[in-house]
């Protein structure tokens, strides 16, 4: 495969190494890898497929397949969201009265969310019941190339999209190593391909009413359709509760005996319309506690 030339890319809020790393592979999307052979990072999303490496804070260096859209940088930027003031948004945390999550925020200084696509990070998200995030990957993987279309001739493969999957079994789903997620999966895929433009509809409600209709398909609870509006849809009050952040609130806000619909009610009042921003800070520190 043939790249492009590698060009800079101005990010208007600095990355640290370990906050580049982890907005990458910590949880929000699963198909970014390192490249030990080109020494970078490389990621596919939608129709998209790139390289990248951190230039310097202020700075990052991209490239692309030579056959990519003449816009791939722009759509980028829009996945990145590098005119997003991030330093500002983070100075809107309650850090100030919350020391655990002043840890966080030093620990990742320049953590970020991406924008994905909406689709797909549904998709994503409903192969994550009951697995970390390697075994996600895998799914996602095994989907995309045994199910998705290829991106560039000869290239990686898109996730399917949710009208291949609905004309995919759940058999051969199951074959992908998706368990008891085939199902749910199979049986959404079906509800979506029927229903012309339902994602898109469910994407531009408010975050009360989008979570309401996500939790309707099959196998979306209320931690799923929290992730999926929060990192494919902007919905940053979305403030998803795994058992990462259960343990954060256990031992560092010491919530013991509280149900799951208190702890996200917890989490979106004590942290405000920016919960879910604040919820990665969080969720990325206590990972790396382990």
């Amino acid at each position: 495969m043939r790249w492009t030339h590698w060009q800079t890319l101005k990010i208007k809020t600095p990355f640290s190494d370990l906050s580049f790393k982890e907005t990458l592979i910590g949880g929000q999307a699963f198909r970014w890898s390192y490249n030990e052979i080109d020494q970078c990072w490389q990621g596919i999303w939608s129709q998209s497929f790139t390289q990248l490496r951190l230039n310097t804070e202020e700075s990052i260096e991209c490239r692309f397949p030579e056959e990519s859209e003449a816009n791939a940088t722009e759509y980028l930027r829009q996945y990145l969201l590098v005119d997003t003031d991030w330093s500002d948004l983070t100075e809107q945390l309650p850090w100030r009265s919350d020391p655990a999550l002043a840890d966080a925020i030093y620990a990742f200084r320049g953590l970020r969310l991406l924008n994905q696509p909406f689709a797909e990070t549904l998709l994503c998200f409903l192969c994550s019941a009951t697995k970390q995030i390697p075994q996600i990957k895998i799914m996602c993987e095994n989907m995309a190339r045994e199910i998705g279309s290829e991106i560039i001739p000869g290239g990686p493969h898109a996730l399917p999209t949710w009208e291949q999957l609905s004309n995919t079994s759940e058999s051969v789903l199951r074959s992908l190593g998706l368990g008891f997620r085939a199902k749910n999966i199979k049986q959404t895929a079906d509800l979506i391909a029927g229903s012309n433009k339902i994602l898109e509809e469910i994407e531009g409600l408010s975050y009360e009413e989008a979570k309401e209709e996500l939790i309707k398909f099959p196998g979306v609870g209320s931690k799923i359709a929290d992730c999926t509006l929060l990192f494919g849809a902007q919905k940053y009050q979305a403030f998803p509760v795994d058992t990462w952040i259960l343990k954060v609130l256990k031992n560092r806000y010491k919530l013991e005996g509280w149900s799951k619909d208190q702890l996200e009610q917890f989490g979106r009042v004590h942290l405000g319309p920016l919960a879910g921003y604040a919820q990665q800070f969080l969720f990325a520190y206590e990972r790396v506690q382990r």
